[in-house]
């Protein structure tokens, strides 16, 4: 796999092989930060994003998904990636090759404020928290809205209102409190950062 580096501090990767009509329709296919691959789904990701969706920690703030809703969560991205040209990665901890979750930009045609603004996301395994990888994979998706998507005025992320610690990455990577609401039968909060 060669990689090329950026001013951004993340590497997009590019593979030896031809790219296919999916690749040259994604604004950003697989993305290598210092610790993290952030990559296209597999079949395979569906039983450990499940797991990591069950753990009672994640469920604080998220809600439940088993099994067979991972997967139709999957097939979401998927068809976003194909539809939009981009969506969530699939997270894996460069060191152990692991999936540990999913990070990335994700457009919103039901956001309950109107318009159809583009989300930067994640979600990962809590025995990953509090080594700073939301950040690392934000800060990767934050890039890629500010280079790749130049017509999209606004990036939002969106969170519980007791979600202290994704609050503080949204704060991190620049994004600032723009309100609270109802969406989907739950109260968030929102932050945004405007270009």
């Amino acid at each position: 796999m060669n990689t090329h580096g950026s001013r951004s501090g993340f590497a997009a990767s590019t593979s030896t092989r031809a790219p296919s009509s999916l690749d040259s329709a994604l604004l950003t296919p697989e993305l290598l930060t210092e610790r993290l691959y952030l990559r296209q789904w597999r079949d395979e990701d569906a039983e450990p994003l499940a797991t990591i969706y069950a753990e009672p920690t994640f469920l604080e703030h998220m809600p439940p998904l088993d099994l067979e809703g991972t997967k139709a969560q999957i097939e979401r991205f998927r068809r976003q990636w194909t539809d939009e040209g981009f969506s969530h990665w699939a997270v894996e901890d460069r060191a152990s090759g692991r999936l540990i979750g999913r990070i990335g930009l994700m457009r919103h045609r039901d956001w309950t404020l109107g318009g159809a603004p583009v989300e930067v996301g994640w979600s990962l395994d809590p025995e990953f928290w509090g080594r700073g990888l939301a950040g690392e994979g934000g800060r990767a998706s934050v890039e890629v809205w500010r280079e790749r998507l130049p017509g999209e005025p606004q990036l939002i992320s969106i969170t519980s209102p007791a979600n202290g610690r994704s609050r503080r990455v949204m704060e991190k990577l620049g994004l600032t409190l723009r309100g609270e609401t109802n969406w989907h039968g739950h109260d968030v909060v929102w932050y945004a950062v405007d270009r």
